[in-house]
């Protein structure tokens, strides 16, 4: 068994809050890990699959705000609930 708060894996928390819309919560990467761009790709990955399945999406986590910021992608803004 791990400790609490003992995390050996990259996560991306996420939690549907209407028929199609999700809400991406939080991102979180082991410091062991850090400094790598997992981040990144967990954000890409999570805003790939809203377009794909033609979703809306709350930005609740500040790193995926900013991922979006950084790359405003056209397919990216179009599928974000104000």
């Amino acid at each position: 068994l791990r400790p609490p708060g003992c995390h050996d894996k990259a996560v991306l928390l996420y939690e549907y809050v209407g028929k199609r819309i999700v809400d991406l919560q939080h991102t979180e990467v082991p410091d062991a890990y850090r400094g790598r761009g997992i981040a990144k790709h967990l954000a890409k990955a999570a805003l790939d699959f809203v377009v794909e399945e033609d979703l809306k999406a709350h930005l609740t986590c500040w790193y995926i705000q900013k991922y979006v910021k950084e790359n405003p992608l056209p397919q990216y803004l179009e599928h974000l609930q104000p």
